[in-house]
């Protein structure tokens, strides 16, 4: 049979309280409870003390006035003094009815019994028959007995008042224990009702936080399901909904990508091969300004061709249609390669290159390391002023490739260095530049990550914007029973 659950997360949350609080109040009643009682038994003890020890003192001094008034009855032999010692006796007999009252141990009670009994016996040899007066030789020495008696009974009345306090003094102890352990039962009842009350809302909390995560960085592909209070799941709902229109709105972007840079490479294509007919001669020679004109359309195919190769990189990456082709090769010709490809647009901006590339051999994907070199070459040029200087520079650390690339430009904004890498964020252009297209440091990091590299901005060695590329020389695939993973191929040199 299935415990009753409140569904909403209010009713959990009241019920969580309600789990908590019960044995609490349950405490705080026993607690009322136990000291109402101690507080009812010390009241008691008091009062029945103070009348005793009241009492015991009146039954002292009555018994010492009825001694007084018996010997001054003696002496002067008046009438109304005899009627004074029958009231004192009468009070006395109340006391003695009010201590038995107040006494109830056995050798309390005796004590009073004997009292009354000597008293009584004074009484009878007092009340002689007639005017003839009472024999006061065997009358007087009774009182030392009756003394004697009330002594007792003033201890007997005391050791009842102790044993009273000893009892008090016990059930006070049996209380404080009986409160610690239920004090003690109440710590891991309540740390129990916590912990599932913890563990009723933290497991969708949870769950939501890392639904929440993955849509921040991009990982759409795990649906999203929350189970837990009815509000939760049905925020967990809201946020698969969510999810799915993200990745619907992602496969259309990556399919516009990809459409309209294969709709724009076809007539590049031909954009380029006429030019390159033209610059061969292949219409006729070209004069000086004819020839200027081919070179700067043969300049910006190139830069629209290397854009439309970052889009495609970019849009087969996200898709994961793309892995790593490994192949060994040297890396100076690979940069000298790259400079070529720029030399148009370097020698247009009179930038000067400042290249150091040791020899090194490499063992990764020479394509993506391509796009990488030329995509921060493109941005150095873009960004450096005419007749500035341009640094790239790579050497071996270990088993790392370390690679600078800086520019003597404006710099990045700090604010800015933590979005310059992502996708299609082209920030403020620095006055006299245009932005481009949000793509090129996206694809290097991406491609840099893609072998277990990083970047880094790196400030104090250039002037303008330097970045640093430190990754395995020898880039290593994931085990697969032998065998790349699928979209991963591995050539040799």
């Amino acid at each position: 049979m299935a415990f009753p659950r409140p569904r909403s997360l209010n009713g959990r949350l009241l019920f969580g309280l309600a789990l908590i609080a019960l044995p609490l109040l349950a405490a705080l009643l026993m607690a009322a409870y136990q000291l109402r009682r101690l507080n009812e038994t010390s009241e008691r003890v008091v009062v029945q003390g103070v009348q005793a020890t009241r009492l015991t003192q009146e039954l002292f001094a009555q018994t010492a006035s009825l001694e007084r008034s018996l010997r001054l009855y003696q002496v002067l032999g008046d009438a109304t003094l005899r009627t004074s010692y029958e009231s004192q006796n009468q009070r006395l007999a109340r006391i003695e009815t009010q201590l038995g009252q107040q006494l109830r141990t056995p050798d309390a009670l005796a004590a009073v019994i004997r009292f009354a009994t000597l008293r009584h016996g004074i009484e009878e040899r007092v009340r002689v028959p007639g005017s003839q007066p009472p024999d006061f030789d065997q009358i007087l020495p009774l009182f030392e007995q009756l003394d004697e008696a009330a002594t007792h009974l003033s201890a007997r009345g005391n050791a009842q008042i102790d044993a009273d306090l000893e009892a008090l003094r016990q059930q006070t102890e049996r209380s404080q224990q009986r409160l610690f352990w239920i004090s003690a039962l109440l710590i891991p009842l309540t740390t129990i009702a916590i912990f599932a009350f913890s563990l009723g809302l933290g497991r969708p909390l949870r769950q939501i936080d890392r639904a929440i995560d993955e849509l921040g960085r991009g990982a759409y592909f795990r649906p999203i399901k929350v189970t837990g209070p009815l509000d939760l799941e049905r925020l967990g709902r809201q946020l698969e909904w969510l999810r799915q229109r993200l990745v619907d709105v992602d496969q259309e972007r990556s399919r516009f990508l990809r459409h309209m840079s294969h709709e724009l490479k076809t007539p590049l294509a031909n954009i380029r091969e006429g030019t390159e007919l033209l610059m061969d001669g292949a219409v006729g020679e070209l004069d000086a300004a004819q020839r200027e004109v081919t070179g700067i359309l043969r300049d910006n195919g190139l830069k629209l061709q290397r854009l439309i190769e970052n889009l495609l990189s970019f849009s087969a990456w996200q898709t994961s249609n793309v892995g790593l082709e490994i192949s060994e090769f040297r890396l100076r010709p690979l940069i000298k390669q790259v400079i070529e490809n720029q030399q148009l647009t370097l020698l247009g901006q009179r930038v000067r290159l400042d290249v150091h590339v040791e020899d090194i051999t490499l063992a990764v994907d020479r394509g993506k390391l391509r796009l990488i070199l030329e995509n921060l070459l493109s941005n150095a040029i873009k960004y450096s002023p005419r007749s500035g200087t341009i640094l790239m520079r790579a050497q071996s650390q270990g088993t790392e490739l370390v690679l600078d690339v800086g520019d003597s430009g404006p710099g990045i904004p700090p604010a800015e260095r933590e979005q310059v890498f992502e996708a299609f964020y082209t920030g403020k252009a620095p006055r006299g530049h245009v932005k481009g297209t949000g793509i090129g440091l996206s694809v290097v990091l991406e491609f840099v990550t893609a072998h277990h590299g990083k970047v880094e901005i790196i400030d104090g060695e250039c002037v303008g914007a330097h970045f640093r590329i430190r990754m395995p020389l020898r880039a290593t695939l994931p085990p697969t029973l032998g065998r790349p993973p699928e979209g991963v191929r591995q050539h040799a040199a």
